[in-house]
């Protein structure tokens, strides 16, 4: 493998825990190299889940956190002045092209609309990737795939993909996992035992009930682990839970106050 590229192979598994069949999809998905959009709430395992696949295929991932100030240089590459002169640096989306990665946009919609269009010519028959400023066409790689991802309940008319985007992707939909099987991923993340891990679940529940009544966004599978890596640190849960789970989400006191309650109900 290209040097250029080794440095994005992921050489350990990592955890990931199927809720349904989409590991099997996604699979089926990549043998025809069908570009990828995956929809679901913050912290859910989106991210988790493409170093997963990505591991299991053995294929490269790099992975671009998108933001409102990226620009389609940032992804596709520009012209760099040093010592030697100008010389030309490729963006993540054209290494991941050239040498055939699975490029992963993290969180698309927060990336301006005209940045996105760059991502078009990829995700059609075509599989080109055009550097305007360097005058070249890459073709990319067999091996290339895109993966995108965001969260559906964030979205407004002013912050959502295009339907020209969407259309050229297939589609993954994430949510929480069940009762069961977030217990158990909590318990194997952060070695608490399955007791503080349904605990810290039940938690989560109660709060994503508030979601659209004073909450913006419920709990989520990440802020869970973070509690339970406290709790196994020697702090005691309720600290770790309002400092985990309470006070990033809210600072509503009577929100604060009603999340407090649900953990006080556990803890």
């Amino acid at each position: 493998m290209p040097s250029e590229i080794d440095p994005y192979l992921i050489r350990d598994m990592p955890y990931y825990r199927a809720v349904a069949d989409e590991v099997d999809l996604y699979e089926a998905a990549y043998s025809v190299r069908m570009p990828m959009m995956l929809k679901g709430p913050t912290g859910c395992g989106k991210t988790r889940f493409v170093e997963y696949m990505a591991w299991k295929l053995g294929k490269p991932l790099i992975t671009v956190a998108c933001n409102e100030d990226m620009t389609a240089s940032d992804l596709v590459g520009r012209f760099l002045l040093d010592v030697s002169g100008t010389r030309w640096q490729d963006g993540p989306l054209a290494v991941a092209a050239r040498f055939g990665a699975i490029c992963y946009l993290d969180e698309v919609v927060e990336a301006r609309q005209d940045t996105t269009v760059v991502i078009h010519p990829l995700t059609d028959a075509r599989r080109v990737l055009p550097l305007e400023k360097k005058g070249e066409l890459v073709q990319a790689h067999p091996d290339f795939q895109m993966v995108i991802s965001y969260n559906p309940g964030y979205q407004s008319l002013m912050k959502d993909l295009k339907q020209s985007t969407k259309q050229r992707f297939g589609a993954l939909d994430f949510t929480y996992p069940e009762h069961g099987i977030e217990t158990e991923i909590v318990a194997h993340e952060t070695n608490v035992s399955t007791e503080i891990a349904d605990k810290l679940v039940s938690i989560a529940e109660r709060a994503r009930n508030l979601k659209g009544h004073g909450l913006d966004e419920g709990i989520s599978t990440r802020m869970l682990i973070y509690a339970g890596s406290l709790i196994n640190k020697g702090v005691k849960p309720l600290v770790a839970c309002r400092m985990t789970l309470v006070q990033p989400i809210t600072d509503d006191p009577d929100m604060r106050d009603a999340l407090d309650a649900a953990v006080g109900t556990f803890f």
